[in-house]
């Protein structure tokens, strides 16, 4: 037998994955092609039945590129914070319509666990990644990515030393925009609470927080200035340090919704009313923040269209790869809620 006839791959037909997937032929068809009529929940058990045959479409002239594992990865700092899980929900529902399934890692913002993911997803072959969980200052993962010619775009966060895509809101424009109210409220003892700052989104928001605050006159000192895992834990855990101080401030600006639940819950367990002894604000805008149950005051972004507009970039980059790079500013607006101060909204009978 000739040796090198050994190491040829068996292609595997399309017949062959729609019998292993239980589906027919032409359901393979639609969703090899990106075409409509097939279900989320089908074309990603075709997709995961495709790839793990090792089956790859026939090369013709309007046939998807061959060399497509039709996966990509996101790669989240956790899926804790709803603000990550609905950008996964809607980075997979925006791909499965374009035929792509998602591999979905978190890295607990830990810079040698996001570079063993980048290894992970890079080993698994993946067409490309879209990271919300890069850090400022660790370029390890990205460069892996790079080594192995897989686009990426950055979401939310972005490295300062490697050039990428990216999607996000104007976080110093965001914040100046709710310190500027929350000042508004007359408030004077202030302090902020925001997630790590090697995310390049909550240094950029405790940047804005502060020198807006300094422009009116108001001071917020080093121990006023808090960081802290992005979650209601870490919020609640600054809450803890905040509000056992000899001056505890009468405000609390947040970089994070989750951040400013976690602080209103500490508030409420000790006895204290928001707004009338704490005022509290956020940023993401989470539907539940929002609701009359909390009645957070907050940044909006728009975790759909941020998600959708990652997603095109990175199949652009797919299909047609460039060496240049195009940053996305995403609307953001501000919600008042009652947590600030506000009277709640009229309610028409």
């Amino acid at each position: 037998m000739d040796p090198a006839s050994t190491s040829r791959p068996i292609k595997v037909s399309a017949a062959a994955v729609a019998r292993a997937a239980g589906v027919s032929p032409a359901t393979v068809s639609y969703v090899m092609n990106g075409q409509q009529g097939v279900s989320d929940e089908t074309r990603r058990h075709v997709v995961k039945v495709a790839n793990e045959l090792g089956f790859r479409p026939s090369a013709g002239k309007d046939a998807p590129d061959p060399r497509l594992t039709r996966v990509v990865g996101m790669i989240l700092p956790n899926i804790v914070n709803p603000m990550y899980t609905g950008w996964a929900q809607s980075i997979i529902t925006a791909t499965s319509e374009q035929g792509f399934d998602v591999f979905v890692a978190t890295s607990q913002d830990d810079a040698d666990t996001l570079a063993q993911t980048a290894n992970t997803l890079a080993a698994r072959n993946v067409d490309g990644v879209v990271i919300a969980a890069a850090l400022s200052d660790d370029s390890r993962a990205l460069r892996t990515l790079r080594q192995h010619r897989i686009p990426y775009v950055y979401l939310s966060r972005r490295s300062n030393h490697v050039p990428g895509d990216f999607v996000g809101i104007d976080d110093d424009a965001a914040a100046t925009q709710l310190m500027h109210h929350v000042l508004g409220h007359g408030y004077t003892e202030l302090a902020t609470v925001i997630g790590p700052r090697f995310s390049t989104a909550s240094l950029a928001r405790e940047e804005a927080f502060v020198r807006t605050a300094k422009a009116a006159g108001v001071t917020i000192a080093g121990q006023r200035k808090v960081s802290t895992r992005l979650n209601s834990e870490g919020g609640l855990t600054a809450a803890k340090r905040l509000l056992a101080s000899e001056r505890p401030p009468r405000a609390i600006v947040c970089g994070s919704d989750e951040i400013a639940i976690g602080v209103m819950e500490y508030a409420l367990a000790i006895g204290l009313s928001i707004p009338e002894d704490l005022a509290v604000v956020g940023s993401d805008g989470l539907p539940h923040s929002r609701s009359s149950l909390i009645g957070m005051t907050t940044i909006v972004q728009p975790v759909r269209q941020m998600a959708e507009r990652a997603v095109e970039l990175l199949l652009g980059q797919i299909t047609d790869p460039r060496s240049t790079y195009t940053h996305t500013v995403c609307d953001h607006r501000l919600y008042l809620g009652t947590s600030c101060g506000c009277p709640p909204p009229s309610t028409a009978r």
